[in-house]
């Protein structure tokens, strides 16, 4: 999927429903009902200037609720904001539910901070009375929705700013259930037979979730490393060398093993159209073919928006990618290691592949040894990788997990603390969650999950909670 389609602006249908009935009410001073609903939309359009919009014009009647489904069917909308605009009769809105192919609906009220008349006596008071009475429309409209039923409407109330800033949060979920529907996942080059946890059954993958997967060969792989050109690889460990410190032990011809390992993947990437890079980096085929596990994370990821995850995890690849199109940010993986109680901390990381390109982070990043492997009979045995402390501060931490049919996401926030480099072969930091250490995992083992998380900077948790909702996901946020 090319990269300009994923960093698009979320694409957002306007369905404005208001009365016929209302429709030609004049006011002497104000004008008539229609009007001030038209003043309306265009407050309301302003707020949105965040999406891209499709508005059809005000739904007064049923035939203007059809047009409004094919123009938003036909724009290929990634979800719909609903509001009344005042009470209204409701046949147009149950023939919208009724007829609209399953997409999410945000069903918004904006409360007013005040009414501007004290009683209805004069005639523009009166038709502004009318107006504004959209909490009528709302809870007449509201009947419908768990009549009909749709699972894929979720209602909002607040202030306009508030419903604002709700609909931004949603939009961005909708917009990344979108894409992943167009999504690729490459898995090289089959399941991971030391973690049966993290299976994820490929055809729910593609009906219910969107992405379809390839599998890719190891054979592919061969040929993509004995393809690389010497210009190609000399770049790239420049470009490493210059950005990062290379400890003294690492030996050159690893370290260039190393680098074509890892180009090669992007390679593979970028030639195969894969958006999730699922990489097998534990079966014996990766050693074989290349000599080495690739240790490092080319920018073209972070550039074409898409994600390289290790260990064959398709479920982590997936949060990882969810994260990515809802943040635009670095992402990192990793699975926690240990619980110290006594500081209320884990420590966190992995192995392979993980993404140290923050430019503001670089300082983080040492070439060292993946001593985890020196010793092995490889070829390139103790190649190199990015030996990242992953950047410090308040984190959104997520996985992605099948549970008999069923998808599920546990987050969770959690502060990476700062420090130097601890664990040799991982990509690492410490955390301190905001939920006690030993509640947070013993909620999560209640649950149900496997060892591969996601993590990212900031907080998401709202946006991961919409995403669930529009994707018919469970949703667990340990807090």
């Amino acid at each position: 999927m090319n990269s300009e389609s994923k960093k698009r602006r979320a694409k957002a249908g306007l369905l404005l429903i208001a009365s016929p009935r209302f429709r030609n009410l004049d006011g002497p001073k104000r004008g008539s009902y229609h009007t001030r609903k038209e003043k309306e939309v265009e407050e309301i359009m302003a707020g949105l200037d965040f999406l891209d919009i499709v508005y059809p014009g005000i739904i007064y009647e049923k035939e203007d609720a059809e047009s409004a489904i094919m123009s938003f069917v036909t724009e290929k909308v990634d979800f719909v904001i609903a509001e009344f605009l005042s009470w209204s009769e409701d046949s147009a809105w149950i023939r919208f539910l009724r007829d609209c192919p399953p997409m999410p609906i945000l069903f918004v009220n904006a409360a007013k901070d005040r009414m501007p008349f004290r009683t209805t006596l004069d005639e523009d008071d009166f038709v502004d009375y009318l107006c504004r009475g959209t909490l009528v429309g709302s809870l007449e409209g509201s009947g419908s929705v768990k009549r009909m039923p749709r699972a894929d409407v979720k209602t909002v109330i607040g202030t306009r700013p508030q419903v604002i800033e709700k609909i931004r949060t949603y939009s961005a979920a909708a917009r990344a259930r979108a894409i992943l529907r167009s999504s690729t996942v490459g898995l090289m080059a089959n399941m991971n037979e030391a973690m049966w946890s993290t299976y994820i059954d490929n055809y729910d993958l593609f009906t219910r979730i969107g992405p379809e997967i390839h599998y890719l060969p190891y054979s592919e792989y061969g040929g993509y490393i004995e393809r690389l050109t010497e210009e190609e690889t000399g770049e790239y460990a420049r470009q490493l060398l210059s950005d990062y410190e290379m400890m003294p032990d690492v030996e050159d011809e690893k370290f260039m093993g190393c680098v074509k390992a890892t180009l090669a993947i992007k390679n593979m990437a970028r030639d195969m159209d894969v958006d999730v890079f699922v990489y097998n980096d534990i079966d014996q085929a990766t050693f074989k073919t290349a000599g080495c596990r690739a240790g490092f994370y080319p920018q073209w990821f972070n550039d074409n928006v898409s994600v390289l995850v290790p260990e064959a995890d398709i479920g982590a690849g997936l949060i990882v990618y969810v994260l990515k199109l809802l943040s635009g940010k670095n992402i990192n993986f990793l699975e926690p290691f240990h619980i110290e109680d006594e500081y209320g901390t884990f420590a966190g990381g992995h192995a392979g592949p993980n993404d140290h390109n923050d430019p503001q982070w670089k300082g983080n990043v040492l070439i060292a040894r993946d001593v985890r492997f020196a010793k092995t009979s490889w070829k390139y045995a103790g190649a190199p990788f990015a030996w990242y402390r992953i950047s410090p501060g308040m984190k959104t931490i997520a996985g992605l997990y099948e549970e008999n049919g069923r998808y599920k996401i546990i987050c969770f926030r959690a502060e990476s603390l700062p420090g130097g480099h601890l664990l040799a072969t991982y990509s690492h930091s410490i955390f301190r969650p905001e939920v006690p250490v030993k509640d947070l995992f013993g909620r999560i083992l209640e649950i149900g999950a496997t060892q591969h998380y996601a993590v990212v900077d900031g907080d998401y948790t709202a946006e991961l909670e919409d995403f669930a909702a529009v994707m018919g996901f469970d949703f667990h946020y340990i807090r």
